[in-house]
């Protein structure tokens, strides 16, 4: 189980950096819609590094919470961003959320002790 949880984690870094890309190239010329993309990229590399973390140390029932609450936020928001996109099943939108509910899952195992 500890691969798929850092296997997630990777996977998510490489999303990250899918979004950063393609948040480059959408919004070139509107900066203050790119720095916000861009923060939503740092978010998601924020998320993963501490997925990460919490992979490694599988006793740490904190890092669990904070790994738990922030993905769960973090699928809220991809949701939501399918959604504003007119298609909640936007492809973009489902490979964030269906990584992030796994790695969320990984955290419940965490905060169970296994």
């Amino acid at each position: 189980m500890n691969f798929l949880d850092r296997a997630l984690s990777v996977l998510l870094i490489l999303g990250g950096f899918g979004h950063t890309l393609g948040s480059i190239k959408t919004y070139r010329a509107d900066p203050m819609s790119l720095l916000w993309a861009l923060c939503a990229s740092l978010f998601v590399f924020l998320l993963a590094a501490t997925n990460l973390v919490r992979a490694g140390r599988p006793g740490d029932s904190a890092l669990g919470w904070i790994c738990l609450v922030f993905g769960a936020c973090w699928i809220v928001a991809s949701l939501r961003f399918g959604a504003l996109e007119g298609n909640l099943f936007d492809a973009r939108a489902m490979i964030f959320a269906v990584i992030t509910l796994g790695l969320c899952a990984m955290s419940v195992r965490t905060l169970l002790g296994r």
